[in-house]
């Protein structure tokens, strides 16, 4: 009896029969590297919503920014809208910068020139200048501090004084406000050691059209408007972040899909 020759190994024995071996191996790591990619897709998907989040953090932040500066807005318009408050006498004694900031004020002395400061390096539509900060003494021998406006230098940092002198006497009429910070040249609590009265802890603004008694504004001397009360660029930042959050969610997910596509269809 013959018997029947033996099959190579690895060879199919009929037709519609198991796969070879070998080709099993070569499909395998084909499928590891999909998984490679899949797996290293979705960390960066990951990373890219991380970063998404921390951009609508910051929008976030840059409306609360925007809700603080609105209620500042309304509390000193509020402030603005109260009747003048005299800085004179006895009274002036009890105010402070915090109680007077926005607050209009009045004050009737005589200036003392010879202890006028510059506040330097102020521009005036593009064109640069000082602020001329001059103690005004009141009727019970303190004195504060009247930022009476704006005067052109060429280098921002000299003018002549005498040039804009008003009058000795003056009725003021301005916004109550705090020293600029590190401008310690015009700071009410860095100055007391230098003039020889007491000086209140706020500074006026001195407002258009508060002049000197019975003497015309000199001319170049601009007063400074009332601060504008606006919402700043709070709005448009955080329309910024949300914006660059969904180009960063939207980008991400698209770049994940096509990644995905050319890995099942590789010869697409």
């Amino acid at each position: 009896m013959s018997r029947a020759p033996a099959r190579p190994v690895g060879c199919t024995a009929a037709r519609g029969g198991a796969a070879p071996a070998f080709a099993r191996e070569e499909a395998s790591p084909g499928a590891g590297e999909a998984v490679r990619l899949r797996r290293r897709d979705w960390a960066g998907l990951v990373f890219a919503l991380a970063v998404a989040a921390v951009c609508v953090r910051l929008g976030v932040w840059q409306l609360d920014r925007l809700r603080q500066r609105r209620a500042w807005n309304a509390a000193a318009l509020a402030a603005r809208e109260r009747p003048p408050l005299g800085v004179t006498g006895g009274a002036g004694g009890a105010l402070t910068a915090d109680s007077v900031r926005d607050r209009r004020l009045r004050a009737r002395g005589i200036y003392d020139y010879a202890h006028e400061r510059l506040w330097r390096g102020r521009s005036y539509e593009g064109i640069p200048g000082v602020d001329l900060i001059t103690p005004l003494r009141l009727a019970d021998g303190g004195a504060v501090l009247v930022d009476r406006g704006w005067a052109p230098s060429p280098d921002g940092y000299h003018v002549d004084e005498g040039a804009y002198r008003e009058a000795d006497s003056a009725d003021v009429l301005g916004l109550g406000m705090s020293a600029p910070r590190a401008r310690g040249d015009v700071d009410p609590a860095r100055l007391q050691d230098s003039v020889p009265y007491r000086l209140l802890p706020f500074v006026i603004q001195q407002l258009p059209p508060s002049t000197a008694l019975n003497r015309p504004l000199p001319p170049g001397l601009i007063r400074w408007p009332a601060p504008e009360l606006s919402d700043g660029p709070h709005l448009s930042y955080a329309v910024q972040w949300f914006s660059f959050a969904i180009i960063i969610v939207v980008g991400s997910v698209a770049l994940l899909r096509k990644g995905r596509a050319a890995t099942i269809n590789p010869l697409s």
